[in-house]
């Protein structure tokens, strides 16, 4: 199956999007850039967030991303994961921003394969804050490989 009918069987649906003040994905060479894509979450982990609700917000922010990418490239076949980058709105104690962020690497994995193009670089981060009180932020950046 291919990486588009991959993520539409994931329940990711894609529409075109109207520009907004700051470009969503851009191309450079082969490679498309993403610019960070907050969770519809709001909150802190580690003060009333649990790991759970991170993971699937960080999916979330992953199908954002998807849909940026695909409003760019027109499709998400011939394409490979590179980097990611999570960061997660936390207290100082909490140390398990790498769990949360597993909900955005697993989605890709899902789509591109563990073993393949899905099999990517990836900091995860915490932050004493996000932008509008987001619980997650991700960013990403794949090549076209065809």
């Amino acid at each position: 199956m291919s990486y588009q009918k991959n993520a539409e069987a994931q329940g990711i649906t894609f529409e075109k999007q109207t520009p907004g003040y700051l470009n969503l994905c851009i191309k450079s060479g082969n490679q498309l850039i993403t610019s960070g894509h907050v969770s519809d979450l709001k909150g802190k982990l580690g003060d009333g967030t649990s790991v759970d609700d991170g993971y699937k917000a960080a999916r979330n922010c992953m199908e954002k991303i998807l849909k940026s990418v695909w409003n760019t490239h027109g499709t998400l076949d011939g394409l490979r994961v590179i980097k990611v980058l999570g960061c997660v709105n936390s207290t100082l104690d909490f140390t398990d921003q790498h769990l949360v962020i597993n909900g955005a690497s697993d989605l890709l994995h899902v789509i591109f394969g563990k073993e393949g193009d899905g099999y990517h670089a990836r900091s995860a981060l915490g932050f004493a804050q996000l932008p509008t009180g987001a619980a997650v932020e991700v960013e990403a950046i794949f090549e076209i490989v065809s």
